[in-house]
């Protein structure tokens, strides 16, 4: 099996709320995430992403089978920051384990080097998460150093791990 990255359109709203309205996924994201996840606010996100600067916001549905099956962004941050980019992204609990995000996160990867003057994009997985974490290193990010006590997820106090993949290294 393999997977795509392509711009979101309206009609992805019903499988982004199926993937999302799942604790397990939710438990490794950040919070504000509405549980459960409806159709609405998949139409609300999407709306967002499609309307969000194209150099500053690359966002995307991560597809395989036909269908939506998660979420990749890759987000730039500001002032002396500028050419760094933060990267989040998901999958749906039933295709995890495929190498699927492995093949997301390498072609948004490809996609923002090439398209744009970002030099560095990192992400800061939770700790516990080495899925995720393994997610990253089999796509060529580098374990920068662990985030200890840096964040607060469902009432427990964790660390975080720091991973880069820099423009000259590709």
């Amino acid at each position: 099996m393999t997977c795509r990255i392509r711009k979101w359109e309206m009609s992805d709203a019903r499988d982004l709320a199926e993937a999302l309205s799942n604790t397990k996924v939710q438990d490794n994201l950040r919070d504000g995430l509405p549980y459960p996840y409806t159709e609405q606010d998949g139409k609300d996100f999407i709306s967002d992403m499609l309307a969000a600067d194209e150099n500053e916001t690359f966002a995307f549905a991560v597809t395989a089978d036909s269908k939506v099956i998660g979420s990749i962004g890759v987000f730039r941050q500001q002032n002396i920051h500028r050419q760094t980019a933060e990267l989040g992204y998901y999958i749906a609990e039933e295709y995890w384990g495929r190498g699927l995000m492995t093949e997301a996160v390498t072609q948004v990867c490809r996609h923002v080097f090439e398209n744009s003057d970002i030099i560095r994009i990192y992400a800061e997985p939770f700790a516990y998460n080495a899925a995720s974490c393994r997610v990253l290193e089999k796509a060529g990010f580098k374990y920068e150093g662990t985030l200890r006590d840096n964040a607060v997820k469902n009432g427990k106090v964790i660390d975080m791990k720091m991973y880069s993949l820099l423009k000259a290294e590709r």
